[in-house]
């Protein structure tokens, strides 16, 4: 390195290396990357200063003069002159080359080298990154099949699972206003908010990660960070589960985990699409918090996954993937629950959305389960504790066949579903609990209007009904709902959901004895935020 450099100096002006000004810049970058010391620094820019001038002079000492028939007697002197400046120049490296050997000129060209082979090491690393960035980008997600044979996939994956999760979420702050209610205190079992105590809070506190960690197998994890069904505030795991792809096409995959039950389309809509505040009891009391520790084999061709994720890309408010056909066993105890009696539930379910030639889509299907259900009882004020009249240790029977039919709203939209079936119910006597018939159901109507600037406007009408046993709440008490609820939806933009909902019936506080029948008239407002 210090031969080049001195080298540099002593070149002639005709060569555009010898330039004083990019030379000296050379020698600041050296310095600023730790090549050159301070010292060697101002000695060499000394030196390179000090060469300019001398080639200045040299180059005005050489400039063109008109010919003349016979050498100028000065032109001897004029060499004499150039060879003494060459002499001096000649001295000058020499001094340089012997001052730059003392101040380490071989450590200067080893650190030249470390520098040289380091960048070298960081270009691999940035040229490898963006080839693994490329190939990144090409791979699909759950849904589709995959555009990578297995072995490249595998390959490229094998340490870097993590590169493939994404994240998504979305928050719902909550204000109910209780306007009326008569017989005793309202109580809804899917809403917190809806009393006479509470003002604003958050409903839902979503996030979620998601993606392929193979070619095989898709995570997903998502928390609530506020708290579940019963509003206690804390955060609770809703779904931490593994989808198993059995075919390169993924139309065949196995579920496990922390899931949703493919029960109804209710249950399976995320509350993020829901339009309702919260869903129907006569579907939710199936399964409240809408999720359990199961195994499912889940089935759709290709075309119908993707459908169903065209459903809720397109705004139409689609319930999601869950196959099919899907068919399963589950704890039955509850959301984040362990089975208390050796004995799972089975669920089964098929549904179809039809895709007419104007566009219309109409989803129908039918669902199912039974398993035995164990209850949790508590002594009631002048009774006592109920007894589990047919129940024993091994649970009450708890079984339900259900029915769904969805045209999507393109504009016109209407939904219901409808179940039937058995579980644990409280006598009227409150002494006893046993295994009642249930039935109950929802209609909802709905008008979706999209402006120019792609803003939206959704007005809906809901009735639900149910009469059944709630074997959630403490000693399952009987729970008769009647309501009917009026809303609108306005999406401003596709981060911001406004919702404003009018409910009006009777319904049975389950809370507390002795589980009264309420009339009411309430108001709920939120502000959904996707991201």
């Amino acid at each position: 390195m210090a031969a080049l450099a001195a080298v540099a100096i002593a070149l002639p002006p005709s060569l555009p290396v010898a330039a004083g000004p990019a030379m000296e810049k050379l020698f600041s970058i050296m310095k600023a990357k730790g090549t050159l010391s301070q010292e060697e620094y101002d000695l060499l820019v000394a030196a390179s200063r000090e060469e300019d001038k001398e080639r200045d002079k040299a180059a005005v000492a050489a400039a063109p003069v008109p010919a003349v028939p016979a050498p100028a007697a000065g032109s001897t002197a004029n060499t004499s002159a150039l060879e003494k400046r060459l002499a001096q120049t000649e001295s000058k490296l020499g001094n340089l080359e012997n001052a730059l050997s003392k101040a380490g000129g071989t450590t200067l060209e080893k650190r030249l080298t470390q520098t040289e082979s380091k960048v070298g090491d960081l270009e691999n690393v940035i040229s490898t990154t963006r080839g693994q960035i490329e190939d990144i980008s090409k791979i699909t997600d759950n849904t589709s099949p995959s555009t990578m044979s297995s072995a490249e996939l595998d390959t490229l994956l094998a340490d870097k699972w993590y590169e493939r999760l994404k994240m998504k979420g979305y928050l719902q702050v909550r204000a109910d206003s209780v306007m009326h209610e008569d017989g005793g205190q309202l109580h809804v079992q899917n809403d917190s908010f809806a009393n006479d105590q509470s003002s604003i809070g958050i409903r839902r506190g979503r996030l979620a990660f998601s993606g392929d960690l193979t070619n095989h197998v898709y995570l997903y994890f998502q928390a609530d960070l506020f708290g579940g069904v019963n509003g206690n505030g804390g955060m609770q795991a809703r779904d931490y589960y593994a989808d198993v792809s059995l075919d390169p096409a993924r139309e065949h995959r196995v579920r496990m985990g922390l899931s949703k039950v493919p029960y109804g389309h209710a249950i399976l809509q995320s509350s993020q699409n829901r339009l309702a505040l919260e869903r129907p009891e006569a579907i939710s009391t199936a399964v409240e918090g809408e999720r359990d520790f199961g195994v499912y084999y889940m089935y759709a061709p290709y075309e119908i996954r993707e459908r169903f994720k065209n459903l809720v890309k397109m705004g139409l408010r689609g319930s999601g993937d869950y196959g099919m056909i899907a068919f399963g066993a589950f704890s039955g105890q509850g959301i984040n629950k362990p089975d208390t009696n050796g004995q799972p539930h089975w669920a089964a379910r098929a549904t179809y959305p039809f895709e007419f030639d104007n566009g219309q889509f109409l989803e129908l299907g039918i669902q199912g389960y039974a398993g035995k259900f164990n209850t949790t009882t508590a002594a009631i004020p002048g009774v006592g504790t109920p007894a589990n009249g047919n129940g024993g240790n091994r649970g009450f029977t708890d079984a339900r066949v259900g029915i769904s039919a969805i045209l999507y709203p393109q504009p016109f939209g209407i939904e219901t579903e409808w179940n039937w079936g058995k579980g644990p119910q409280l006598s009227s006597d409150m002494r006893t609990i046993t295994s009642s018939s249930l039935s109950g159901g929802y209609v909802q109507a709905n008008y979706r209007h999209v402006f120019a600037n792609q803003k939206e406007l959704i007005p809906f009408a809901r009735w639900q009904t149910y009469n059944g046993g709630r074997k959630f709440a403490t000693n399952a008490p009987k729970d008769k709902v009647n309501e009917v609820g009026f809303g609108v939806r306005f999406i401003p933009y596709p981060e911001l959901e406004l919702t404003a909902m009018f409910m009006h019936g009777m319904r049975t506080n389950t809370n507390v004895a002795p589980y009264s029948s309420v009339n009411y008239d309430y108001l709920g407002l939120q502000a959904q935020v996707n991201f």
